[in-house]
This record gives structure tokens, C-alpha cells and sequence, in this order.
């Protein structure tokens, strides 16, 4: 018997050139703006011209595959599909199906549940495979024990940069990418599961207090879930904080939504108020990280239903 892994993600460009096809895609067909286009451009070249999230999935996938193979030799054929680039979640469940797995484990490298996350990528697969092997979804796994303590360990690592004496004058914001406001009229449960995975963690760490802030809000009409970061970030100095440490506990990988919005745009709004900021490390293909999403995968293929 042989178990299927389809691993989601969202998928980025591969070159500058597609940028505009990229961006068309993310916005059903209608191309941006020369002024959208022209600032998404703008911060792609400000991190060195593409995102590594590329390059980082596939090392992700990688290293789920070589944890599974290590652990159940011969049970497991693991594929990656996205969102928005190919190999699309189509193109995978279709290479698959193709290799004879009896079920297909659907995850997503998103830790949190969301009708506009996870519940749109495992719908894309569950109609891919509508005559395929039966789909196990995985809506959400950020209440894994292994995850709470990656990413404590990862706060206790960025709280050890701040200098000593601005040590009871610092806050620890967790953050993960907004969504727009019209969800929580539909019951969604994404903006709690950010916030006990960030109580998960500050718990683990022990911290006395810390905040829940929201960031890469869609440029679009309509109003998205905050506070924003940037909005947060002039409160805290208001309120005599010294320094931040920003975990982005909604990401999994370095990517435009990290290594811009908040290494490059939140820390200028930090630096000019006067506040250290302090980012933790991504988790990237850290072993720890793959290996538990490795388990997380096979623990679901192992429950039929």
C-alpha cells in the first residue's frame, strides 16, 4: 500500500519576467495597475530581485519526503502543488493518482485553519481528485506540541539579541497575513487559532505579556482584519517600549511577506521610532520542523476517515 502526501503551498514567481503573469493570476485574470505592479516590483527587487520561497518549499518538501522514506520505507510518494504556480495543486494530484496511491493526505504548509487558506487549497484538490483515491485533508496544525516548541525555541533565541538593558522594556508581537474582515461575518475561526497558538507559545516561553498584530493586508477596497504591525508599532514606543521581537508565527519560510514587509518595512518604522526590533528565524527546512510535519502527515494517513 502506498499513501499519496499532496504538500500546498502558494507558489511565487521564478524571475522578474514573471512578476506581471504572477501577479495577474493572484488577481483572477485582471492585471494589476501599472502603480500595483510597478510597488510589487519594487519590493521584490528590495530582497534581491525574487523570493526564495521557491527554493525554500522545495527544500520543505524535501525534507517531509526524506523523513517519510526514513521512517516508513516504501509507504509514502510525497508531491508538492500550488496555488498559483506549477506544478499546480492539479498537476500534483494528477501525478498521484497516476502512481496508484490508495489515499492521498492533503497538507498544507499554512499552520492555521481558514476559509480563504487551507479551506480553499483542499478544496482545489478535493475537486482535482473527484475521481481519484479519496482525499485526507488537514485543516490546521498549528497545536502540534513539536510546533509550539519550535517556535518558543525561536523567541527565546531573538530575546537573547535584545541588549540586556532594554530587557523589561521589550514585547514579544506574534503576526500572520491579515485577511479581509468579511470572514469573521462567515464564522471563521483563523484570527482565534492565531491567537492561541501565539498564547501556546508565549506560555512555553514564559512570558508575562505580549500582542497580536496583523500584516500584508491586500491592497483592495475592502477592510482587513488588524491592528496592522505598522499601526502597532508607534503604541508600543507610545507606551515607553523600548524593544520588539516579531515572530511571524503565521509563516513558515522566508518569503516577500518576511523578508520585506517586516525586515525591511516594519524594521523602518521601528528605526525611526526609535525601537529595536528583533526577528525570529524562519523555519525554513529546519529537520525538527519537516520531520514533525512528516508525522503530522502519516498520523493522517493513518486514520481513513
Amino acid at each position: 500500500m502506498t499513501i499519496g502526501v499532496l504538500v500546498m503551498a502558494y507558489g511565487t514567481p521564478g524571475s522578474p519576467e514573471e512578476v506581471e503573469p504572477y501577479y495577474t493570476k493572484i488577481r483572477h485574470g485582471h492585471p494589476p495597475t501599472p502603480e500595483l505592479l510597478a510597488d510589487l516590483q519594487r519590493r521584490y527587487k528590495a530582497i534581491g530581485g525574487i523570493s526564495p520561497l521557491a527554493e525554500r518549499t522545495d527544500a520543505q518538501v524535501a525534507g517531509i519526503r526524506a523523513a517519510l522514506d526514513r521512517d516508513y520505507p516504501g509507504e509514502y510518494l510525497v508531491a508538492l502543488g500550488t496555488k498559483y504556480t506549477e506544478p499546480s495543486i492539479e498537476t500534483a494530484a494528477a501525478e498521484l493518482t497516476a502512481a496508484g496511491v490508495e489515499r492521498i493526505v492533503g497538507l498544507v504548509l499554512t499552520p492555521h485553519g481558514s476559509t480563504m487558506g487551507t479551506g480553499q487549497y483542499l478544496a482545489r484538490a478535493k475537486e482535482a481528485l473527484v475521481d481519484g483515491p479519496p482525499l485526507l485533508g488537514i485543516e490546521r496544525w498549528w497545536s502540534e506540541k513539536a510546533f509550539i516548541a519550535l517556535m518558543a525555541e525561536r523567541v527565546d533565541e531573538a530575546l537573547t539579541k535584545i541588549p540586556a538593558e532594554l530587557a523589561r522594556s521589550t514585547v514579544v508581537i506574534f503576526t500572520a497575513h491579515s485577511l479581509p474582515e468579511r470572514v469573521l461575518l462567515e464564522g471563521d475561526t483563523y484570527p482565534d487559532e492565531v491567537a492561541q497558538s501565539a498564547e501556546a507559545v508565549a506560555a512555553k516561553v514564559g512570558l508575562t505579556h505580549h500582542l497580536v498584530a496583523w500584516q500584508s493586508a491586500g491592497r483592495t477596497k475592502d477592510p482587513w482584519i488588524g491592528p496592522d504591525i505598522l499601526a502597532v508599532l508607534p503604541e508600543q514606543a507610545a507606551a515607553g517600549i523600548k524593544a520588539v521581537v516579531i515572530c511571524p508565527i503565521g509563516f513558515v519560510a522566508d518569503h516577500l511577506e518576511v523578508l520585506f514587509d517586516v525586515d525591511i518595512e516594519a524594521k523602518a518604522v521601528a528605526d525611526d521610532l526609535g525601537l529595536t526590533l528583533v526577528r525570529t528565524r524562519s523555519l525554513n527546512d529546519d529537520s525538527s520542523f519537516t520531520s514533525l510535519l512528516a508525522d503530522v502527515a502519516h498520523r493522517r494517513g493513518q486514520r481513513v476517515r
